[in-house]
């Protein structure tokens, strides 16, 4: 694997989402489990179930080369269109997978013995499910611990980075998703360490702080310099999070000078925030 570091990515698709009817949980539990891995989402992007918009995102993931998820919209149903918007993004043809059939022919059969009832393969309907096993020529299937009907991986034309694609369904989504981070990119954990350290600022302009904070980011290359605003904090009331972010090498000095400059601007400081990964 290249030493070049990953930037992780999430797609997030459906119309119930957009629309309200259903709220987003995938992206703070994406997050969670990338930062447990000393990972980072770099990029999110939400879409409807439109297919030029799916495809169009798809061709960007795989266009960035980055490592992305895509959650929803695989099902075999007529608003699901991620596998065959996935095709056209790639510009492949579609074609049911080996080893999905087997899984999805199990399940049926696990349906039928639970229902007590026999397993007719060529049933109408038992036919269609087998749709849920068509994917872009190609891909790499992801297994679904919940009711086996497998994701599917799918590389990036240039050879770095791929496009997950895993069920909307966190239940389902969530396991695959870990699968695939610790079977596939495990060798990229903690490779990178983090720290980000910053502190309360009372009664400040974000405006009169640019200054200082440019100033820090051209002195500290490597480090960046964040400002996060509130004006209703439970505890600290109107108040701005002033820090740095970067190697734990590179921040204890540019948070040193980002202090100084604070205390000789008059700033009223108040706690200190740590945080590593």
């Amino acid at each position: 694997m290249s030493d070049a570091p990953f930037s992780f990515g999430l797609i997030i698709i459906g119309d119930e989402i957009l629309s309200g009817k259903r709220a987003d949980k995938h992206l703070p539990k994406v997050i969670e489990l990338l930062q447990a891995r000393g990972l980072q989402l770099a990029h999110a992007d939400y879409v409807g179930d439109d297919p030029a918009r799916i495809t169009a995102t798809l061709a960007r993931a795989f266009d960035s080369g980055s490592v992305v998820f895509s959650c929803g919209g695989i099902g075999a149903t007529p608003d699901d269109h991620t596998r065959q918007c996935a095709a056209r993004a790639l510009g492949v043809e579609l074609a049911l997978h080996p080893q999905a059939e087997g899984l999805i022919r199990e399940r049926m059969q696990d349906v039928a013995r639970e229902q007590g009832v026999p397993y007719v393969p060529d049933r109408a309907d038992n036919v269609h499910r087998l749709n849920m096993g068509v994917f872009p020529t190609g891909a790499h299937i992801i297994p679904n611990p919940y009711n086996k009907i497998p994701g599917f991986s799918c590389a990036s034309p240039s050879g770095r980075g791929a496009v997950h694609f895993v069920p909307g369904f966190p239940v389902m989504a969530w396991p695959m998703i870990e699968w695939t981070l610790d079977t596939l990119y495990a060798p990229l954990f903690h490779r990178h360490a983090w720290r980000e350290q910053s502190v309360i600022v009372f009664g400040a302009m974000e405006a009169a702080l640019t200054p200082l904070m440019e100033a820090i980011e051209a002195r500290h290359a490597g480090v960046k310099v964040f400002s996060l605003p509130s004006v209703d904090h439970p505890q600290h009331g109107r108040h701005i999070e002033l820090g740095v972010k970067g190697s734990p090498e590179l921040t204890p000095e540019a948070y040193a000078a980002l202090l100084t400059g604070l205390r000789e601007q008059g700033a009223k400081l108040g706690p200190e925030l740590v945080r590593n990964q």
